[in-house]
């Protein structure tokens, strides 16, 4: 088994106050090619962990436009690298909303099943719930947006365990 590090959740909200409502040059903005939001999160992800995994197709990393994978800026390719990843980088497991912390991920989901929005916890007030939970998120920006305020279909939870 590797090595398991910790997961720096306040660098990750860090990234994301600092970056929610603006660009950083260092990546490209997505959000005229279908939605900017999964690569923000992969960058706030990334700031809390530090490490990318180069596997190449099934991977996560972001070296520029051309050279990234899929998981960097996909919803449901974010979702599977972290829940299925067991070699190197984050990885996460689908948890129920009472267990979520901060720097962990948010994935709403349409009635088909199709999810299509990622969103970072940056805030909780209490215990965690629908109603407790503030986000961030790019495309349409937000910082410390209140997630009840969304209107979607399915909602899916990750905790973020480690860094292998």
């Amino acid at each position: 088994m590797p090595v398991i590090n910790t997961y720096n959740r306040q660098k990750a909200v860090d990234y994301a106050e600092k970056w929610a409502m603006r660009r950083n040059p260092k990546y490209l903005d997505f959000s005229g090619l279908g939605g900017d939001c999964t690569n923000f999160i992969s960058q706030c992800i990334y700031a809390g962990c530090n490490k990318m995994n180069y596997t190449p197709v099934y991977g996560w990393f972001y070296i520029n436009s051309n050279k990234r994978t899929a998981s960097w800026t996909g919803v449901n390719f974010l979702y599977n690298f972290l829940i299925n990843n067991k070699t190197k980088g984050p990885y996460a497991i689908e948890t129920d909303v009472s267990k979520i912390e901060l720097g962990d991920i948010v994935q709403l989901g349409d009635i088909t099943g199709r999810f299509y929005h990622s969103l970072i916890v940056t805030k909780i007030e209490g215990q965690p719930s629908i109603e407790t939970i503030y986000i961030s998120t790019h495309t349409m920006d937000f910082y410390n947006r209140l997630l009840n305020t969304y209107i979607f279909d399915k909602i899916r939870f990750l905790h973020i365990k480690g860094i292998l």
